[in-house]
């Protein structure tokens, strides 16, 4: 499992389980979204032990992770296993009252300009 050098950072990322699929690890390079030692990384990019990756837009409670490699996996491996293969040094989730939509009252018709940027605020458009 660990036996060699480097492996695909997109492979990386779906072994250890940020992602679902392979695929989405992809699309989330191809898009921007992951950076490794600090540079914006291809699918293809090479991860080694030690290295940073900084993965943006994965949950909406944690806005960036930041992991730090520290054992390679191939292949997706048990959830216990994939812990030990990562150290998270990602800020703490942010409250859930965040994400709070106002409530309004019902039959108060619709939204004004106003109120619906509020909403579009605190849904973070």
């Amino acid at each position: 499992m660990s036996g060699v050098a480097s492996t695909r950072v997109d492979r990386w990322l779906w072994a250890v389980r940020v992602f679902k699929t392979r695929s989405a690890a992809a699309a989330a390079c191809r898009a921007g979204h992951v950076r490794v030692r600090g540079e914006r990384a291809k699918p293809a990019t090479s991860v080694a032990v030690g290295d940073e990756v900084v993965v943006r837009g994965v949950d909406r409670s944690r806005p960036e992770r930041i992991l730090e490699v520290r054992r390679l996996l191939e292949k997706r491996v048990g959830a216990s296993l994939a812990a030990e293969a990562v150290v998270d040094r990602s800020p703490a989730p942010l409250p859930r009252e965040l994400f709070a939509v106002p409530v309004r009252e019902r039959g108060s018709g619709r939204p004004t300009k106003r109120e619906r940027r509020e909403i579009q605020r605190l849904r973070g458009y």
